[in-house]
């Protein structure tokens, strides 16, 4: 046999590469994460927190600003978050140890300023939109990475509700059950028969996109839904099949959903619909997740309208976020018992999705 043709029956026989298994990659730190609402952190007081199995102190000093340390003291391993906050620096609970912003260790009252341990580790902390993130990495990197923006959360012609829920499941299962929108079977009882047909995907190193229409094969639409996506079509304007848009969008490591109503529409228009999700992993083996985000719908002409008729909106996407919840923590019980991801993925716009969540995230050992 020639060499040429030894080296094809090698290649031929050699292995396959080992596939990923996206629930053992964890949250890159190198990111930003929310972990409390502005509105929780008073001045003086101290919150508790958790990224990936790391315990960190919020506290918001006598300036207003917000700190994040590590939340257990240099002394005796106590939480932080039992002290006392002094200015911008706070102090333990135990012994009264001082801590700077930064962490570094300032004073012992019972030693003197020539003799100071080492500190605990700070985080870089920063309030966007009304949500306190921190940046659990490499500190270096923090001003570049900041969030511009959540959404429309803070646009005066939008109605926006907070949403947070702690789920028990891997935070990859929160960004494919959102991606593919071939589960809204599951949401029939709240939507009626949804067919989904996917308009195109695209995708980049640290992003992934798709796009979707939909038309009803049975059942009718909630009264949630028709306020969200209804109250917005130009007057006269009777729904077709497959002439609404949405577009899902994962920037890594959060997400993003916009929906447009209408067939001659323009995506530089305002969607009608716009959701921004993060996704803080709470336990070391990323198993939980703390799930904040605004859902913000666009007010009718009509004054007032969309404050009657919003419990209606919160009734119809507290029903589908309880549903998603549920089915994500089934999935997340099923690779449990499982030892490994035993899913058999066939939709293209999600195998690009988890290609980069591989890429983006850091394998865990």
């Amino acid at each position: 046999m020639s060499e040429e043709g030894s080296n094809l029956v090698a290649l031929r026989a050699a292995p396959a590469p080992e596939p990923v298994d996206l629930r053992r990659i964890g949250a890159h730190p190198d990111h930003w994460y929310p972990v409390a609402w502005s509105h929780e952190l008073k001045v003086g007081k101290t919150l508790a927190r958790r990224f990936a199995g790391e315990p960190i102190v919020l506290y918001r000093g006598t300036s207003g600003k917000v700190f994040a340390l590590e939340d257990r003291c240099a002394h005796r391993q106590v939480p932080l978050h039992l002290g006392v906050v002094s200015g911008d620096d706070l102090k333990c609970h135990y012994h009264g140890w001082v801590y700077h912003c930064s962490g570094k260790c300032i004073n012992v009252p019972y030693m003197g300023p020539e003799r100071l341990p080492t500190g605990v580790k700070g985080y870089p902390a920063r309030e966007v939109d009304g949500l306190i993130f921190v940046f659990p990495g490499n500190a270096a990197l923090a001003d570049a990475r900041v969030p511009a923006s959540l959404g429309s959360s803070q646009r005066g012609d939008y109605k926006t509700r907070r949403l947070n829920r702690e789920v028990a499941c891997h935070y990859t299962f929160m960004h494919e059950n959102l991606f593919d929108m071939n589960h809204q079977f599951m949401h029939r009882k709240q939507m009626g028969s949804i067919r989904a047909r996917c308009l195109g995907r695209n995708h980049g190193d640290n992003w992934a996109e798709v796009e979707y229409s939909f038309s009803r094969t049975e059942g009718r639409s909630s009264v949630g839904e028709q306020v969200i996506v209804d109250l917005m079509r130009k007057r006269g304007e009777a729904k077709q099949d497959f002439c609404d848009h949405m577009r899902i969008r994962t920037d890594y490591p959060t997400q993003s959903l916009k929906v447009w109503v209408g067939r001659n529409i323009q995506m530089t228009e305002d969607p009608v619909l716009d959701v921004w999700l993060g996704y803080t992993p709470l336990d070391a083996e990323q198993r939980t997740n703390r799930t904040y985000g605004y859902l913000s719908v666009k007010k009718p002409s009509f004054p007032g309208l969309i404050h009657a008729v919003w419990p209606f909106v919160t009734w119809f996407t507290e029903n589908i976020f309880r549903e998603d919840k549920d089915i994500v923590e089934h999935e997340q019980r099923a690779y449990d018992a499982q030892g490994a991801d035993w899913n058999n993925e066939v939709f293209p716009p999600i195998k690009d999705l988890r290609g980069v969540l591989a890429r983006c995230g850091l394998p865990m050992s």
